[in-house]
């Protein structure tokens, strides 16, 4: 009888791999992995407790910096658990805009995660296909709102602005074009043998082990439980739209894949429909309390600049109480809880991220399977760092 040493090595924090800064320690007998310990933390920046200390409305921007990759997905949690406390009403037309933004989020977040996890495997031309479709995206970004990135686009009580000239247009010229692009990372990638073998029976995750974690998103519906937020406890009219949430069975590597391509088709169906039945009128509820009064009012009106300065000075005074909401972001459940103490800052503010509950699968995933597929499982999961260590 032989005896075996085990290695133990790290992986990360400073990997190109694993997506942010995490650090895997790794037991390996040879190349088989046989525990996996995750460390985390080394990008945490304190979100939750600078909340506290930020009114309500300051309190947007830091969202943003969650999941980097899906700011406005970010921004509609929070804010839609703030009007939750307020009870306010958003008009119809602010709330397909919503819909229409963050389903182009999560096209874009995708995207990203669908270059980056293909030339972690080794498949470099779709990396920049989806990077070419990713800036079309931005650009509509930067046309809203004057940025790309951290958008900060979403206020309590509907929107920044109304949308530009153009918006409808420019937005309905990437909804006829999509589809065809997604023909092509399909054509690349799903049939691609060395793609199958690399993906196929890699880091499975099985449906009772999943709902036992709590997996949510894409990693959940790969594992064959049909559950989105979307569908199962619609927001922001996501009920008055018709789309599918798919679903597929192994709980491989592969599997999430497909869950992610589908869910990119799906998005754009639902944003031709927002926008061929988008509402006219205001984007902003009409709260005087609550929502800053048009900038045209600001400047020319007495009443607008009282308002304008009383609602930045004073901040919003929600009643007193608790709020939990939860929305479906590109990588899963994201959830804010909210607790008010009846002043213009939140008494306690904590933030339930998909990255940080979906990596708690991640030694299941991988012990067992090779050094290599490592990279695979991390890729499939689609973590971002800034949700994990918020």
């Amino acid at each position: 009888m032989s005896n075996t040493e085990l290695m133990t090595i790290n992986m990360g924090p400073s990997h190109p791999s694993t997506h942010g800064v995490l650090r895997l320690l790794l037991e390996l007998d040879g190349e088989t992995i046989v525990k996996c310990t995750p460390d985390i933390g080394y990008l945490h920046r304190g979100v939750e407790k600078l909340c506290e200390y930020k009114t309500y409305h300051q309190c947007i921007p830091l969202t943003d910096r969650l999941d980097y990759l899906a700011p406005m997905s970010n921004n509609l949690g929070y804010v839609l658990a703030v009007e939750k406390l307020l009870d306010v009403e958003v008009t119809p037309r602010a709330e397909y805009l919503r819909v229409i933004l963050t389903e182009l989020t999560r096209i874009s977040s995708h995207l990203l995660w669908l270059a980056t996890h293909a030339l972690d495997i080794g498949a470099m031309t779709v990396y920049f296909y989806a990077f070419r479709e990713r800036e079309t995206i931005y650009d509509i970004f930067e046309m809203v709102s004057g940025q790309r990135m951290n958008i900060s686009y979403v206020r309590i009580g509907g929107l920044a602005n109304d949308v530009p000239g153009g918006f409808v247009e420019r937005v309905r010229d990437f909804v006829e074009k999509f589809p065809k692009f997604m023909d092509d990372y399909d054509g690349l990638l799903t049939k691609n043998k060395i793609f199958m073998n690399r993906t196929i029976g890699v880091g499975v995750i099985k449906k009772e082990e999943a709902i036992a974690i709590g997996l949510s998103g894409p990693s959940i519906r790969a594992s064959g439980v049909t559950w989105d937020v979307r569908k199962n406890e619609p927001y922001s009219s996501y009920d008055e739209f018709d789309f599918i949430a798919p679903v597929f069975n192994n709980g491989d590597v592969y599997d999430r894949y497909l869950v992610r391509m589908e869910e990119m088709r799906q998005s754009n169906e639902i944003i031709r429909q927002a926008i061929d039945r988008l509402p006219g009128g205001s984007v902003n509820a009409d709260s005087k309390e609550v929502v800053l009064p048009p900038k045209e009012e600001v400047y020319n009106t007495m009443e607008g600049l009282i308002y304008h300065f009383k609602i930045l000075t004073e901040g919003i005074k929600p009643p007193e109480g608790e709020v939990y909401f939860v929305i479906e972001a590109p990588k899963g459940e994201l959830g804010y809880y909210l607790v008010s103490d009846g002043t213009d800052k939140p008494y306690r503010f904590r933030i339930r991220p998909p990255s940080f509950v979906n990596m708690e699968a991640f030694s299941d995933m991988v012990e067992g399977q090779l050094i290599a597929d490592v990279v695979a499982v991390i890729g499939s999961l689609d973590i971002v760092l800034g949700e994990i260590d918020r």
